[in-house]
């Protein structure tokens, strides 16, 4: 490359020196422990936390916990009254239907994707996921269940070749989680396994329209189990917005 032909390049894009990747911050790590706690429903809705608490058990300063309160409370998930505290959320059905809407659009066009890209090995992953599911009911282990169900569901994302699809549905279906953990009986992880099973089956026989039905029938689920929780944990649940 010629003088001139660098020159042209500098005026157009000056190059600087890239930021190295950065590690979680502690407020990044106190953000995810209590997210999941909260989502695991370790953290029922209407728990009393305080920084200083929290900040004392994590064994780290009042700042980083701060910082993950104000994300938490900014999704939703945390409600600060500077006057009475701070409590875990109620459970917004709202945030729930608007993230059940959004993940089943973006997860219909990833199984009709999944229909034309998945590959023989890919089959076979995400067969084996179903495999461990089985065992996880079994074994009734639900926090198991619950991560390879999400396992389950990442996957046909990343072996459709649209794994930052994923990104999207997890950063989306968070309020649904809660809803999700409440129902997870015996019977709801027998039945979303024979859901998983009818998906993979539509992926394997390459027919998208099956496979749209299937995924839409095993998301639209949640709004049954939203009526029956309803009824037996009333006080978790609230009409308001997030």
């Amino acid at each position: 490359m010629d003088d001139a032909a660098a020159k042209r390049i500098e005026d157009v894009l000056p190059l600087r020196p890239l930021r190295r990747a950065q590690l979680p911050t502690v407020a990044d790590q106190a953000f995810e422990i209590l997210q999941k706690s909260i989502l695991t429903l370790e953290m029922a809705p209407q728990t009393r936390i305080s920084e200083a608490e929290v900040a004392n058990r994590l064994g780290v300063s009042r700042q980083p916990v701060r910082e993950a309160f104000k994300r938490l409370a900014k999704l939703g998930f945390l409600e600060i009254r500077p006057q009475s505290g701070t409590t875990v959320s109620l459970i917004s059905e709202a945030a729930v239907l608007r993230a059940r809407y959004i993940r089943t659009a973006l997860e219909i066009q990833t199984c009709r994707t999944a229909c034309d890209k998945v590959s023989e090995a890919g089959l076979a992953t995400l067969s084996a996921l179903l495999d461990a599911q089985r065992v996880a009911v079994k074994d009734q282990d639900r926090t198991r269940f619950h991560a390879l169900d999400d396992e389950f569901h990442r996957e046909i994302c990343v072996q459709s070749g649209v794994g930052y699809v994923w990104e999207l549905i997890h950063d989306n279906k968070a309020h649904m989680d809660r809803v999700r953990m409440l129902s997870l009986s015996t019977s709801s992880q027998k039945l979303a396994l024979a859901e998983h099973v009818d998906i993979l089956n539509a992926i394997t026989a390459r027919a998208p329209d099956a496979a749209e039905k299937a995924i839409h029938s095993h998301l639209s689920r949640i709004l049954t189990f939203i009526e029956e929780l309803k009824a037996t944990n009333h006080s978790w649940f609230t009409d308001a917005e997030t």
